[in-house]
């Protein structure tokens, strides 16, 4: 990624909360700096202009090798940067769709820094952490359903991943044994610049990152 991307990202980057408890991190951020409208490369939904003084849009595709119910995670934050370089606005994303995510006078912003908390194990984004306990299956997605999805393979990977029944009870065995009760005690996580990346590379490396976790799974598990 060019220097300028970078510094764009560090400049801006969200500072994540995550559970005290929580047993997966970011691995890597693929970036992708929008200065006119369009298509997401990595999500379902084109990014609009639609903010007054809008200078350019930065989105963050954030991965992780697992969340605590499948192999594989990408969640999102996207950052809405104006002419003088100020946060106008952020979103960010929440089991398959995304929510604003500045709250009122910003006070979730930190400078250029929006921070927002985790949902333990799944890794969903809200500005604020009391959210999450209108979630379902908050504490049960951490605990009894731990790996209950297995390889999650998303659309934009089909031909490139695949699963099966093996698959999928490896890394079910795997996470069931993370399974944990989350402390809804958060603690405050910045993203290490060596994870940032362009969307294009992470692509290219998501498949890899699979195979890799899987030979660990199977000479931990089938030994």
């Amino acid at each position: 990624m060019s220097g300028l991307e970078r510094s764009l990202a560090v400049k801006y980057a969200p500072v994540l909360y995550f559970d005290r408890r929580e047993p997966f991190y970011p691995v890597r951020v693929g970036i992708t700096v929008f200065t006119e409208p369009g298509p997401s490369p990595s999500f379902p939904r084109k990014i609009q202009f639609d903010v007054p003084d809008i200078s350019f849009v930065i989105e963050y595709a954030i991965y992780w090798d697992y969340d605590i119910q499948h192999l594989y995670e990408l969640e999102h934050v996207w950052v809405y940067v104006g002419r003088c370089g100020e946060v106008l606005d952020a979103e960010a994303s929440f089991h398959g769709k995304y929510l604003k995510s500045l709250l009122p006078q910003k006070s979730n912003l930190d400078g250029t820094h929006v921070q927002l908390y985790s949902q333990p194990g799944k890794h969903a984004f809200s500005p604020m952490k009391e959210w999450f306990e209108l979630v379902p299956n908050l504490r049960t997605a951490a605990g009894d359903e731990a790996g209950a999805d297995g390889l999650t393979v998303p659309d934009m990977l089909r031909g490139r991943l695949s699963s099966d029944a093996a698959v999928n009870r490896l890394v079910r065995e795997h996470l069931q044994s993370l399974a944990f009760e989350p402390s809804m005690q958060f603690e405050a996580y910045r993203i290490p610049e060596e994870l940032y990346t362009t969307w294009n590379q992470l692509y290219e490396e998501i498949p890899g990152r699979i195979e890799s976790e899987l030979a660990k799974l199977r000479a931990r598990y089938q030994a």
